[in-house]
């Protein structure tokens, strides 16, 4: 099997753990505040990707230009994106949090072809269309209404930060495996994360629950977050942002059955249909051209 096509498979798995985890988040709220459940996840997914070093040996120290890499990804993957997003959640719905996220992959095809100079093709452009499609029904058929709130505009800026930050694979993973950039990107998240969780409990804000079961699920959500992080950095490597991308529709789909399994709730035929435009538009964008990998980018592309 092709480099390519093994990245492609990865990104699925990646899509399907993603799916499964929004159904565990989202019980998990009910336990814990927002930001003290992204920092205490983050916490354990990198604990996770520590045993993983004891046992692949010891990895290679970054250079100062790989962690001001790291730094920049970080910033605008965690510092901006997972405040943002949870605060924008507060004003704003689940529903309008997918159909925000459900454009990332439009926004990460315009912008790894300004910054990696990727082709933009039609093909892609309507592989983007068909999965925000194929949300957007999944979501409306739910009985879900969108309307703009302060809270949107907060998703947006999260949904940027999150795609920014993708465009900084492809550069690490000239010179670093998925496992080190994932590994090391994981305290510098951690550090980025730890004031905002502190202000949380400053403000009496934080809640937390000490329930077996919680306990349970908050560190499978860890272990899910932790290989989910390793593939997705890998996968986002080989296929290239504006690919990886179209992944990112699949969750919702993955979550209707999950919580119709899980919750018990209810399926509508009209998201199924839905289900089927997103994995159309995943599968259109890479039907074409498997073979086009990441072309060579610069530092001065992206940090100069």
């Amino acid at each position: 099997m092709s480099e390519q096509k093994s990245a492609l498979l990865v990104l699925l798995g990646v899509a399907m753990l993603w799916g499964f985890s929004y159904v565990v988040s989202a019980f998990l709220l009910h336990s814990f505040s927002p930001i003290l459940l992204s920092f205490s996840k983050m916490c354990l997914t990198w604990l996770f990707m520590l045993s993983v070093l004891v046992k692949t040996g010891k990895q290679r120290w970054p250079t100062r230009k790989e962690w001001l890499i790291i730094l920049l990804s970080s910033i605008f993957g965690t510092l901006i994106q997972q405040p943002l997003y949870f605060i924008g959640l507060q004003y704003s719905t689940a529903a309008n949090a997918s159909l925000i996220y459900a454009v990332a992959p439009l926004a990460a095809i315009i912008l790894e072809r300004i910054f990696l100079k990727v082709r933009l093709t039609g093909i892609k452009l309507l592989g983007g269309f068909l999965g925000f499609l194929g949300v957007l029904v999944i979501v409306s058929s739910g009985g879900a209404s969108f309307r703009i709130s302060m809270g949107d505009l907060l998703l947006l800026a999260a949904m940027l930060g999150m795609t920014i930050s993708m465009l900084f694979t492809p550069l690490l993973a000239k010179s670093m495996s998925s496992v080190s950039i994932y590994f090391y990107s994981g305290p510098v998240g951690v550090l980025l994360m730890a004031p905002l969780a502190g202000g949380e409990a400053l403000t009496g804000q934080i809640k937390a629950s000490g329930d077996t079961l919680v306990i349970v699920l908050l560190i499978v959500l860890g272990m899910t977050t932790a290989l989910s992080g390793v593939w997705w950095t890998q996968g986002v490597a080989v296929a290239g942002p504006g690919k990886a991308a179209m992944f990112m529709n699949i969750p919702p789909f993955i979550s209707l059955i999950a919580g119709h399994f899980i919750l018990g709730e209810p399926i509508y035929t009209a998201q199924l249909l839905g289900g089927v435009l997103v994995l159309a538009g995943v599968y259109i964008t890479n039907s074409r051209r498997r073979g086009q990998g990441v072309p060579p980018v610069s530092e001065e592309s992206l940090i100069s």
